[in-house]
């Protein structure tokens, strides 16, 4: 019944709005096509703050993200811009997929398999659609599988990690550099332990990594800087350089190598301290209307109008998930445990417990003392660009549990000087860590913020508490899996973490669930069947991505986070879009830039509801998805 009356509005807006607070937001959103007096309403800010604060259960004491210019597009950006519909499913591999890396400008992406190949991916088909455009086998290196990829920073050279074929617990790897001009191996580098997985320094140098046992439980581990390819010109210039020398105890090793470049610490994306955000907001506001780009930014693609045509809204998940036990192909998980594990059949607890007494005595002898321009505060402009190696380590038990942080400094980004690094006295055999963030869990996954400024990692929590007298029997780890935030300019954990996933591998099995990060979310794996999605300003979780099985590996595209990759154990690459974008694509260009009054995502759907849940399908709560291209 059309309420409309010539004599003006029934209700005071004073009431219709107190009625709107008592309402869900479809029926708000409905209500608003009765008339002008209620579309107005029906877009109150206050009202749609309550709204935005009740439907996601975030706290009060969250502010608005800074970017954002009204409650009612923050509400529609949270469910409509998240990539959670399945638009295609990538069948390619013959066995399961553990890992995905997009190229900086995301127009390919690789992926890594336990089918032994590594395949490259075309994301710029004229009709919307991936697909292959080649693929290589490793297994004429004798490698068992691929675990790893990465593009350098020019997107010409594609490193790929892999396992060598061997003993269950053998830790050797390798790694391969192709060009991705013509898809030919360049170079060929060894890597031990195998999940080092290694990392591009810059456009031509990558780092490795190398294992020497001194002891029982007591180990040193070298991380080597690379050249990709030795040039004709260059023959009598070294290809390798030493890095570092660190010691390890309680049958710890370095794994996990990536480098942070800090040139854009001081002007993040986005600032995860709320303290920090009104800070930056309050000197932007004494900055007078000068023209300075802003310090947040969402990064609206789309004109106003472009925006009022969107058809639906959508949203994400409560993100819990029940458990699921994985039955997971055996494979090398915990590397560098066959000498410790040998040596335990020889030797008694109390000589393994000297041993470890006397490589502290020797480590704090011979170790260099640590960087302290690290923890220092900076100069201003001095710390521009600073660039450090994060690795995960530990010191009580050979579960990684702890972030190391040491400090490339610039005379070390080329393979130039001595082949073992700069000159030591003989008191300076080993470098020391230059920080290091103590985790109190099993990490399973590391990932940097796109600005470098966070670091995000998955970690298994152990008991509070505990206390480890055997370094082979470490805590027994949590099924859920916590995300931890470190800001890497403070060095300090931020408070709040993310949950939502899990895994159910003990300790000796446990396995990396690889995570990724874009402009404002994160996504990461689990052991579940699931991948899943949080807001990084809100901290909330926002979407579950649906598989058959394990979920090793996501990833955002760099150039558009409304496309994500996930990657299973079931053998399968999905690819998901937020709805806006498969709205967009399916649209006509005349039904781009509708001129009604009101968005034509209401008027198309006026009897939808937003939805309860994401996973790719058709959700509770009465909305309807978009086409799924399944």
């Amino acid at each position: 019944m059309d309420v409309r009356m010539d004599w003006g509005p029934v209700l005071p807006d004073s009431l219709v709005l107190e009625i709107f607070l008592h309402l869900p937001h479809d029926a708000v959103l409905r209500a608003g096509l009765t008339c002008r007096q209620w579309q107005a309403v029906s877009r109150d800010e206050f009202l749609w703050r309550e709204l935005f604060y009740s439907y996601y259960r975030i706290p009060r004491s969250v502010p608005r993200h800074p970017s954002a210019v009204s409650w009612y597009r923050e509400f529609k950006r949270l469910y409509d811009c998240i990539p959670c519909v399945e638009v295609q499913t990538l069948r390619e591999h013959s066995d399961q997929v553990l890992h995905l890396a997009f190229s900086h400008r995301g127009h390919r992406f690789s992926s890594c398999s336990k089918d032994c190949t590594v395949k490259l991916w075309d994301t710029e088909r004229q009709d919307g659609n991936i697909s292959l455009v080649h693929s290589s086998s490793m297994r004429q290196f004798n490698w068992g599988y691929t675990q790893f990829s990465q593009f350098n920073p020019d997107d010409t050279l594609l490193l790929v990690s892999g396992v060598y074929l061997g003993p269950h617990h053998s830790s050797s790897g390798e790694i391969a550099v192709i060009s991705l001009d013509n898809y030919t191996l360049l170079s060929r580098v060894r890597n031990k332990p195998y999940d080092v997985f290694g990392c591009w320094l810059n456009e031509t140098h990558l780092i490795s990594g190398n294992l020497h046992w001194i002891g029982n439980m007591t180990s040193c581990s070298v991380l080597w800087l690379n050249k990709a390819f030795q040039d004709i010109e260059s023959e009598n210039v070294n290809v390798v350089k030493r890095l570092f020398k660190i010691q390890n105890i309680n049958a710890s090793t370095i794994r996990t190598v990536m480098v942070a470049h800090c040139r854009r610490h001081d002007n993040p994306d986005l600032l995860l301290d709320y303290e920090a955000q009104s800070q930056a907001r309050r000197q932007k506001a004494e900055q007078d209307n000068q023209h300075h780009p802003l310090l947040f930014d969402l990064g609206a693609s789309d004109s106003e109008e472009e925006e009022e045509a969107e058809s639906e809204e959508q949203c994400g998940t409560d993100g819990r998930s029940h458990g699921f036990s994985s039955a997971r192909t055996p494979q090398p998980t915990i590397s560098g445990l066959d000498h410790v594990i040998h040596s335990r059949k020889h030797v008694g607890a109390r000589e393994l417990q000297i041993e470890t007494q006397v490589a502290q005595m020797m480590g704090r002898a011979y170790t260099k003392a640590p960087d302290p321009s690290l923890i220092n505060p900076s100069e201003p402009g001095e710390g521009e660009d600073k660039t450090y190696l994060l690795f995960t380590t530990g010191s009580l038990t050979y579960s990684p549990h702890q972030i190391g942080i040491k400090r490339i400094k610039p005379d070390q980004m080329t393979t130039s000087g001595p082949v073992l690094g700069e000159e030591r006295s003989s008191e300076e055999f080993f470098d020391s860590l230059d920080h290091v963030i103590d985790i109190h869990g099993h990490i399973i996954g590391m990932g940097l913020s796109p600005d470098h400024r966070y670091l995000y990692v998955n970690s298994r929590a152990w008991p509070k508490g505990c206390v480890i007298s055997d370094p082979m029997s470490p805590p027994p780890i949590a099924e859920e899996i916590d995300m931890h935030v470190i800001d890497l300019k403070s060095l300090r954990e931020e408070r709040r973490s993310l949950r939502a996933h899990r895994a159910f591998t003990p300790n000796d099995e446990c396995f990396f669930i690889f995570l990724d990060v874009s402009r404002d979310f994160v996504a990461s794996g689990a052991e579940d069947k699931h991948g899943y999605i949080w807001d990084r300003h809100y901290n909330i979780c926002l979407a579950r991505l649906a598989h058959d099985d394990v979920v090793n590996s996501v990833a955002f595209s760099p150039a558009d986070q409304e496309l994500l990759l996930s990657a299973s154990d079931d053998s399968t690459i999905k690819v998901w879009r937020s709805p806006r974008m498969v709205r967009l694509s399916q649209a006509s260009p005349r039904q781009l830039r509708p001129r009604s009054l009101l968005p034509s995502w209401l008027l198309r759907h006026k009897n939808s509801t937003f939805p309860g849940n994401v996973n790719g399908k058709a959700v509770s709560e009465g909305w309807k998805k978009p086409s799924e291209g399944k």
